[in-house]
């Protein structure tokens, strides 16, 4: 079987490695002898797939079911073990394998094409924040997990940089930067976060009705983790009428619901989408630019 990279998979990476680097070349490879060192049975390669990984359906030598997962090193691939490990299957998908070929990850199998968004709205985000509440533990001790302060420190510089010579772009920026640092100067409390948290990460399982998955793993509060889940399906809110009534509703409900500081939570999500917004700008990605720096203007 050939690994042929999703297309996503390769844009993707593109946006984090413009100048290119050697991982996709070394992926056919790195798959193979992946695969041929555990004894696995290929079933297909899943697509589209994820955005910083190639994720591979496979067969254990018992004929269990798994999931083959290749990162390159810039995805942390070492971090979401270490969560993982921590986790231990409580509200994520289980490490099948806790040490493992360096960028390779044996995971407990979901059923790949069914996520949380399938649900109606309500619903969705119910199920979602359910399922992150159970991963908020805290972080073990003496781990080299990144931070918020650390991640923000340096998403922050970026979005310096991408705003340059945008006046309305620079406002929102302005506004995130501010809300960063008062919200970095009195922590309320500090857990280990999935970071990359959203609707399409929760995946329904057969030991859990809903598991999470993908995590880029950080220490810090709850807060900043549940702020990404406000903006999702942000396209149907921006198209939306009642969009930013919608949205600040949604801060309340996911707010009090998870027993998180609602003014907090708007802080974060007001940084995270316009660090996106920027983001997408300077990838080009114009119209993913649009619509955050709008939702992040109803803020």
């Amino acid at each position: 079987m050939a690994f042929e990279p999703p297309r996503r998979l390769v844009r993707a990476l593109g946006e984090t490695a413009p100048d290119g680097d050697d991982w996709l070349e070394k992926l056919p490879q790195a798959a193979q002898q992946a695969v041929a060192l555990r004894e696995l049975t290929l079933e297909r390669v899943q697509v589209p797939g994820g955005r910083s990984s190639l994720v591979v359906l496979v067969r254990r030598p018992d004929g269990s079911p798994a999931v083959l997962k290749l990162a390159p090193s810039r995805a942390r691939p070492e971090s979401e073990r270490a969560a993982l490990a921590q986790w231990d299957g409580r509200g994520a998908v289980k490490l099948l394998e806790p040490l493992s070929t360096e960028g390779v990850l044996l995971l407990e199998r979901l059923h790949p094409d069914v996520s949380v968004r399938s649900l109606p709205e309500a619903k969705a985000l119910l199920e979602a924040a359910g399922t992150l509440r159970r991963l908020w533990v805290e972080p073990p001790g003496g781990h080299s997990f990144e931070t918020v302060a650390e991640r923000t420190g340096r998403q922050a510089e970026a979005m310096r940089r991408g705003s340059a010579g945008d006046a309305g772009v620079t406002v929102l920026v302005d506004a995130a930067l501010s809300a960063r640092e008062e919200l970095l100067a009195a922590p309320p409390e500090s857990r280990l976060l999935h970071g990359t948290f959203r609707q399409s990460k929760v995946l329904a399982g057969e030991r859990m009705p809903w598991l999470a998955v993908g995590p880029d793993p950080v220490v810090g509060e709850c807060a900043f983790d549940l702020a990404r889940l406000v903006r999702d399906r942000v396209e149907d809110l921006i198209a939306s009428p009642s969009g930013a009534a919608t949205c600040r509703r949604r801060v309340k409900r996911l707010a009090e619901s998870l027993d998180v500081d609602q003014e907090r939570l708007r802080g974060w999500t007001l940084f995270r989408a316009v660090e996106s917004g920027v983001r997408a700008l300077r990838v080009g990605r114009p119209r993913d630019a649009e619509l955050l720096l709008e939702f992040a203007g109803w803020l």
